[in-house]
């Protein structure tokens, strides 16, 4: 990889990893003045939004080659991410203040102030152990905390909002399918996604923790 590209990766999660962290601090703050769970998009969603669109550019990065990730699974992880917050959170303001909301938003900013540093320390070739073995580690447990009582059970609750409001209109992108009935086709096909996602994360522990293990051998 050349250094001009190095660098820019290096820049980019460095700025990710400041958004993210500004947000995690956003959401608890919101949680200890408050002693409500109910503030987390007012005080962190349009930020939050913000950084979940940037990261489109993971997918370009893949698609490009400049990360060895391929487009494929940073695309299914962004659009489901990008619908959810876009399309329901942010465009229906009856579901703002659920428990769902700060879930999630809690589980994406602890997940990613472990990885977008650890990507920016990797690229500086500096990146401690514990800190990879944290990066392959902690989706164990944030991963499906995000999605199930996170994203999926916000999605089921948005039901009914979808249908009362008309939402979107009865024709999505011009298919004879209305967003209520592509919401519910969304949530039966979501777990069979996210094991999809999830099997692919262990995968990627078991590989690079391995690497890691036989570099502590040879030393």
């Amino acid at each position: 990889m050349s250094q001009l590209s190095n660098l820019y990766l290096f820049l980019y999660n460095s700025l990710q990893s400041f958004g993210w962290a500004l947000a995690l601090f956003r959401v608890l703050s919101s949680f200890v003045l408050t002693k409500s769970i109910h503030g987390a998009y007012a005080s962190a969603g349009e930020l939050i939004c913000f950084l979940q669109t940037a990261a489109f550019l993971e997918v370009i990065h893949g698609a490009i080659g400049l990360v060895p990730s391929g487009a494929l699974f940073p695309l299914m992880q962004w659009g489901g991410r990008t619908h959810f917050l876009l399309a329901i959170v942010r465009g229906i303001t009856e579901v703002q203040e659920l428990p769902s909301v700060f879930i999630t938003f809690l589980a994406w900013s602890l997940s990613e102030i472990i990885r977008y540093p650890h990507y920016a320390l990797s690229c500086l070739g500096h990146c401690p152990s514990w800190m990879t073995y944290l990066r392959y580690t902690a989706f164990i447990v944030l991963f499906p905390i995000g999605v199930a009582p996170g994203e999926m059970w916000l999605m089921y609750q948005a039901l009914p909002y979808i249908k009362e409001k008309h939402l979107y209109g009865d024709s999505l992108l011009g298919l004879p399918i209305s967003y209520y009935n592509f919401v519910q086709v969304v949530l039966l096909c979501y777990p069979f996604l996210w094991l999809k996602l999830y099997v692919h994360l262990f995968k990627q522990r078991k590989s690079k923790l391995s690497k890691r293990h036989e570099r502590k051998k040879k030393m």
